[in-house]
């Protein structure tokens, strides 16, 4: 059943028990309600898939009657309550929400629907149907519905499917798209077929330079006359008196670009001839070599729409640009009987060169720590007239422990960098043809970030890296960074911190190494793209190896017996991770959304662990919601209590599975019932932690599972999220007490955009 929001669940229940009662006694006087109709089909001869033939006659069936739910009729219920002299506020609203006007058998108009099953019927070839129809009528309950008998004939099928005769070059090019025809001999005439033959050709003769071309130019003509047995001839042709510049092919003969377009734009610009464009501008805004990449269209090829659509999406990748916009005109006095002339114009209107973004941030975290934070983002688009963007980022914040009795807070200052090259920028010049979808972006980072956690530690970090980012197709997309690098200095230590180190040398190992460099690879599939589709998949794979590299220029560290480059002690490791997501859509904005996550990460060489910045953490707002953010695990651990909300909750392994029911309440507001389970393991056992940590084969009984209630307000893709969970297996418990569903002890996570 169709459901408008998701009041209608618990209006009907209230309706049921409380407002519902019969309906009969509201009916006019001389009126049956009308409860719906059926279709009942007796054929001649066997009909192949005949459920979808049914479905599709029941499909035009008119009126649609009043909804009914286990038995009774709630929505009209309704309406008729609300009809009364004084129905009162709340009969008021739940009838605009969800009130029904009756539908009566006087509504329905049966020889209107008996014309449109046999129109329906001779669309799919059951031709001279007949088609009659009865009302079944109860007295009693004053309800009525109504039954349509079709008599089906034996339909008519092809014998042949012929090109009639037409003019070159476009029966040259139509000969060989007939005999690629998905149409075969003894096919059931049908309607929707031929319309979809003639998209076909369409679609291919669009793609073969015939830019005029319609696809209501093609007319399909049926012969019956020499067959005695439903059987027909199909003739293909071009309706009479469709101008010549339908059936020619046309040419692109020149291609304007003009890199800085302004719909003011009239005076004579400066006209530059390169790599066979003409690129139109006053001045240099956009370096012709840097943008004629980007243009697939060339001169004297023939139209294509693929190529066109191509240019224009390469283009506005290019991030400099706000709209783009390609026209074609027809030069008539160039056109001959054979081939027309086109001349393409590229219209690129660009962006604001310079902007300022401020973000204000209110943040509050699951363990408890919240406050507010403040971004300013400076933006530089084609910085050197060649579609480079220049973002640097200044942030601070501050967040305080809300509650807990250590009243612990930080401070947090950072400043980034990232400059974007829209091109390859490699030693050796790369071709570019290679790259048909879109063209790689050259990625350089640098940041610095401060953080000061009181009564703990201050943190100095430093980070760069240069890579390359791709799309290689509608779904795929690839992320590499050769040279990847990050310095971190733990420093200002307290004693009460120095203490934690101290128990626990697996987690001052992780802090020891304080020099990362190595590569990084991501892959991602998005099937998400495809919005309608019932099925959506999304997978995303990231491998970091790290120190092998610096390794060979290493030197001894006599004193930690670990090598160093440049003096810095560096780590050594390899990660490996995949998140898998499945969506299944049915309904009315209504989801099965699905995840499962798997990582793994492997110290080796001069480290025995990974550093505390690589390792898994489980828990949180995007994780297990029913555990604060780092409070779960490892394994069945409690961590140190005093400090766990910072860093003793890492691991080298983590495994996380997450359902979700999405639904929608009401306008932009959604709702969702969840499931989450998951975990982090040390591959190595540490002796330090309370409780057992290391990943073994009883990793199932080890997960933490949780489960609750969300509310999103989604506006246009814009998600704010409150989800609401309780957990009900806690491995940090002794295994006869990990099954209990703390539903009083719910865990409140806020947080921006959907978790997956």
């Amino acid at each position: 059943m169709q459901h408008r929001n998701f009041p209608y669940y618990i209006l009907i229940i209230l309706t049921i028990f409380t407002t519902s009662c019969s309906v009969e006694k509201y009916i006019p006087e001389g009126e049956r309600l009308y409860t719906g109709g059926e279709v009942i089909i007796n054929s001649d001869s066997t009909i192949v898939n005949q459920n979808l033939l049914k479905a599709e006659l029941e499909s035009v069936l008119r009126p649609s009657p009043n909804t009914k739910v286990l038995g009774m009729y709630p929505n009209l219920s309704i309406h008729y309550k609300a009809q009364r002299e004084n129905p009162g506020v709340i009969n008021k609203w739940l009838n605009k929400k969800i009130g029904e006007v009756p539908v009566y058998q006087s509504d329905v108009e049966e020889f209107e629907v008996e014309a449109l099953l046999r129109n329906r019927l001779e669309n799919r070839g059951f031709f001279y149907s007949d088609v009659s129809s009865r009302f079944r009528e109860s007295e009693k309950k004053k309800r009525a519905s109504i039954a349509y008998t079709v008599k089906v004939p034996t339909p008519y099928r092809m014998e042949t499917y012929q090109l009639d005769t037409l003019s070159p070059p476009i029966y040259r090019e139509m000969i060989s798209t007939v005999k690629s025809s998905p149409f075969k001999k003894g096919m059931r005439y049908d309607l929707s077929n031929l319309k979809q033959e003639r998209d076909r050709i369409d679609y291919k003769l669009k793609r073969k330079g015939y830019y005029n071309f319609n696809p209501s130019f093609l007319i399909f003509e049926i012969d019956t006359n020499q067959y005695k047995n439903k059987r027909f001839d199909m003739f293909l042709k071009i309706k009479k008196d469709v101008p010549n510049k339908v059936i020619v092919p046309y040419k692109v003969q020149k291609i304007n670009v003009y890199p800085n377009y302004e719909l003011k734009d009239t005076l004579q610009q400066n006209i530059v001839r390169y790599d066979s464009l003409n690129m139109i501008q006053n001045e240099t805004y956009f370096k012709p070599k840097y943008l004629a990449p980007y243009i697939t269209l060339k001169e004297g090829s023939l139209y294509n729409p693929d190529i066109s659509r191509n240019t224009a999406r390469r283009l506005s990748t290019i991030g400099a640009y706000k709209f783009v916009n390609i026209q074609y005109e027809e030069v008539d006095s160039l056109r001959t009987d054979s081939l027309g002339i086109l001349e393409a114009n590229i219209y690129l209107s660009p962006l604001n060169k310079r902007a300022i973004r401020a973000e204000i941030q209110a943040v509050t975290k699951s363990n408890n720590f919240a406050g507010p934070g403040l971004a300013l983002t400076y933006s530089n688009r084609n910085l050197f007239k060649g579609g480079e963007v220049l973002n640097i980022t200044g942030s601070a914040g501050y967040e305080v422990q809300v509650g807990g009795g250590e009243s612990l807070s930080s401070i947090e200052l950072g400043l980034a960098s990232e400059l974007v090259f829209p091109r390859v920028i490699f030693p050796i010049k790369i071709n570019t043809d290679f790259f048909k979808y879109n063209i790689p972006k050259t990625v350089t980072a640098l940041g610095f970030d401060y953080l000061n956690r009181s009564k703990l530690y201050t943190l100095l970090s430093g980070n760069s890296g240069f890579g390359y980012t791709w799309d290689a197709n509608k779904y795929v997309t690839h992320k590499i960074n050769p040279i990847s690098l990050s310095y971190t200095r733990l420093s200002n230590t307290t004693e009460a911190f120095d203490e934690i180190l101290t128990e626990n040398p697996f987690l001052e190992q992780s802090f020891e190494q304080q020099f990362i460099a190595g590569l990084t690879y991501s892959f991602t599939y998005n099937g998400m793209v495809d919005t309608s589709d019932t099925h959506q998949v999304f997978l995303n794979t990231n491998v970091e190896i790290a120190g092998n590299t610096v390794s060979l220029f290493g030197q001894e560290n006599e004193d930690t017996e670990n090598n160093t480059f440049l003096g810095l002690e560096y780590a050594q490791f390899a990660k490996i991770d995949a998140d898998f997501r499945y969506h299944f859509n049915f309904g009315k904005e209504q989801k099965i959304a699905t995840r499962l996550f798997a990582g793994y990460g492997y110290a080796y060489g001069n480290s025995e662990i990974l550093p505390f910045v690589k390792q898994y953490y489980s828990g949180g707002p995007y994780s297990v919601r029913a555990f604060r953010i780092r409070s779960l695990g490892p394994g069945t651990s409690t961590g140190n209590s005093e400090s766990g909300s910072f860093f003793d909750q890492i691991g080298n392994i983590r495994l996380e599975a997450n359902a979700e029911y999405r639904f929608p309440i009401f306008n932009y507001l959604k709702g969702a019932f969840f499931v989450d389970a998951g975990n982090i393991w040390n591959s190595v056992e540490n002796e330090d932690l309370p409780g057992k940590d290391k990943f073994t084969s009883d990793f199932i009984n080890e997960l933490g599972i949780g489960g609750g209630f969300g509310l999103r307000v989604d506006v246009q893709g814009f998600v704010i999220r409150f989800d609401l969970a309780a957990p009900f297996h806690d491995p940090s418990l002794a295994e006869g007490e990990r099954w209990d569903f703390k539903f009083d002890e719910p865990i409140f996570n806020f947080a921006i955009g959907y978790p997956f």
